[in-house]
């Protein structure tokens, strides 16, 4: 379920208005009036979430899902098991994310509210600089230093000492004692995610949240994406330099560092004690092992195992690396030439 702090129920709701909603045909119409109340994964559903179903190398996920309802391929409508209804659609993605809508909604500032929401819980020793908003909801610990012009969305909780620098935006985010934000970060809004439909590219719902653990700093302008389902998590002490972008579902462990123009992409998953040089890019879905080193303007697209040094495009072992450069500086110059 997605985290009532930033997302309001709109459910339930009937599988007919959801098949209407994603422009689904029902497979089977006597389930018109199944009710349906949240969205959720193929492999974290109940009986009362929605789903969707479009990578046949997920069809082991598919057959023991639990999910009421999912959107699926006319082909692949046999993966689901029998308490499942189908929804089939060509575009299962589009067709879920129209759906949701009729499920959730994020929450937002209220509109003719005061700056700092009524609802909003401040301890003592708050220090706010002017032109802040705190919406509904939100919660402030002692001792924390707002700067100006910073937006706190509805149910954030930020811990005591900290320090949000000028025009930070924080939403859909939990954040421990002692954090720093610096000017211009933005925490918790959607992950990119994109799907085909009929009439092009659609939006995503990313339903998750940003979660900061205590001693984190976050540099300027960085962008620190909320999760599409799961959280994107930064563990204790971790310290993130400006101008870095922290994908949706991303987990980095305690201790890192990373350095200016870093980008990780969604679902990357770092461990503890790792290193990123300026302008390193890491794909989606990778591991980087504890204490492994990350050199600047490297390129990751494998697995990097514990403790290693990764350098180049595309990155791997720094030895490696160097004994490469060497050669092919050695055939550059024709020193490395037969006559």
């Amino acid at each position: 379920m997605p985290d009532p702090r930033f997302f309001d129920s709109l459910g339930p709701a009937a599988l007919s208005d959801l098949a209407r909603a994603g422009a689904a045909e029902l497979a089977d119409a006597a389930l018109a009036d199944r009710s349906i109340a949240h969205a959720a994964p193929l492999d974290a559903a109940d009986d009362q979430a929605i789903t969707f179903f479009s990578d046949a190398k997920r069809k082991d996920a598919a057959a023991t899902t639990r999910a009421g309802a999912c959107f699926v391929r006319p082909e692949h409508r046999d993966f689901l098991p029998a308490t499942c209804a189908a929804l089939i659609t060509r575009t299962p993605q589009a067709a879920w994310a129209a759906a949701v809508n009729l499920l959730h909604a994020p929450r937002r500032h209220e509109a003719a509210a005061a700056a700092i929401h009524p609802e909003a819980e401040l301890e003592d020793g708050v220090l706010l600089s002017p032109g802040v908003t705190i919406g509904q909801g939100a919660r402030i610990g002692r001792g924390t230093r707002i700067g100006p012009g910073v937006a706190i969305g509805p149910g954030v909780l930020i811990g005591r000492d900290g320090v949000i620098g000028p025009n930070a935006v924080i939403g859909f985010s939990l954040l421990g004692d002692r954090v720093t934000i610096s000017a211009g970060a933005v925490l918790g809004e959607a992950g990119f995610g994109a799907a085909p439909g009929p009439r092009g590219m659609v939006d995503l719902p990313q339903l998750g949240r940003v979660v900061i653990q205590d001693n984190v700093t976050i540099g300027a302008n960085s962008c620190v994406d909320r999760g599409a389902f799961a959280d994107t998590t930064i563990g204790e002490n971790t310290k993130i330099d400006n101008l870095v972008h922290v994908a949706h579902n991303v987990r980095i462990g305690r201790n890192c560092v990373l350095a200016a123009y870093t980008g990780l992409s969604g679902s990357t998953v770092v461990g503890d004690g790792v290193a990123f040089g300026g302008k390193a890019g890491v794909a989606d879905h990778l591991n980087i092992g504890s204490g492994a080193s990350i050199g600047a303007a490297a390129s990751v697209f494998k697995d990097v195992p514990e403790g290693e040094t990764w350098t180049g495009f595309p990155a791997r072992p720094l030895k490696r690396w160097l004994r490469e450069t060497a050669w092919l500086s050695r055939m550059a110059g024709g020193r490395g030439t037969r006559g």
